[in-house]
């Protein structure tokens, strides 16, 4: 079988106003580069017509793949679908929504030639996104960097080429609670970066509210980080020994300086601040039992409701 050259995934949720937009910008970007390639469109559970929209496309162009789903299963789970499917050499990743241009993919790819297995784009400017979203982002990967031993590039997202070899090795790690970009740099080998500007949204509402970006975040802390665990260590290392330098205190000050020490407030104050950080420990604790309860589950990834791909070889 004569296998593409580039595999482009494209994960979708409510973006049928963006899907032939997209379409046409990668035509004209990868066609630059090869005529043998392939689009593979993930429907990520969408609410709106981008099944349709995408069935529409599958039939006008035979390179176009579309991958159904059952219901919403979440961006980094279709694009492991998406890598899954893929047959090119080189596979680039790249949301739907027309926010990381796909004018950049052939600089990824010229660099990909030079020799690197992994090049990532690594955004100058995210125009489009509230101060919020910005400055979240920013600091959770550098706080992920110094955190981690893995060198996670830092003001990078999912938009990037990788080499087969990768995509190979990606589908080693079967682990549920999926952090893509740390698992590549997890994986080594030689990579480099092209810097682009993240545009602004032209259509629809995020589909990454603040409760799937703090999902998102600890899966990636928890995922690739031991920290959380060793400061609830030493929290509670620190807290004992306060307390017992308070015990030596209550002591010294009943015994030698007659002072019996009293105080409802005090006393209230100190078990709501014990109890606190006791239910944040717990909760610590639980994020990484929900991860090992999850895998050892064992459940699928993800349920393709319907799909124009056939099976490889």
């Amino acid at each position: 079988m004569n296998y593409p050259d580039i595999s482009v995934i494209i994960p979708c949720y409510n973006e049928e106003k963006s899907i032939q937009l997209m379409y046409d910008r990668l035509i004209t970007s990868i066609s630059s580069i090869t005529v043998n390639f392939e689009f593979i469109f993930i429907n990520d559970g969408s609410k709106d017509n981008s099944h349709f929209e995408l069935i529409r496309l599958s039939k006008e162009d035979s390179r176009v793949n579309y991958i159904n789903f059952s219901r919403n299963f979440g961006h980094q789970i279709a694009v492991s679908a998406g890598l899954d499917y893929s047959k090119g050499s080189a596979v680039v990743i790249i949301d739907g929504d027309l926010q990381d241009p796909p004018e950049v993919i052939p600089e990824m790819y010229a660099k990909h030639k030079e020799g690197f297995e992994v090049v990532y784009g690594q955004r100058l400017k995210r125009n489009g996104e509230g101060f919020f979203k910005k400055i979240t982002a920013k600091y959770f990967y550098r706080i992920l960097k110094k955190i981690t031993s893995v060198d996670i590039p830092v003001d990078t997202g999912d938009f990037r080429l990788i080499d087969r070899k990768i995509v190979n090795d990606l589908k080693k790690m079967p682990e549920q609670n999926k952090f893509l970009r740390g698992q590549i740099a997890w994986l080594g080998y030689r990579q480099t970066n092209v810097f682009f500007e993240r545009r602004e949204r032209k259509f629809g509402e995020t589909g990454y509210p603040f409760s799937k970006m703090l999902k998102f975040a600890l899966d990636g802390i928890t995922g690739f980080s031991d920290f959380p665990l060793q400061f609830v260590t030493k929290t509670g290392i620190f807290i004992s020994f306060i307390s017992f330098l308070v015990i030596l205190y209550a002591i010294f000050s009943h015994f030698i300086l007659q002072k019996t020490i009293t105080g409802w407030t005090s006393l209230i104050i100190s078990s709501m601040f014990i109890g606190g950080v006791q239910l944040i420990s717990i909760g610590i604790i639980g994020e990484y039992i929900s991860r090992i309860n999850k895998n050892v589950q064992n459940r699928p990834l993800y349920i393709v409701s319907d799909t124009n791909i056939l099976p490889k070889d």
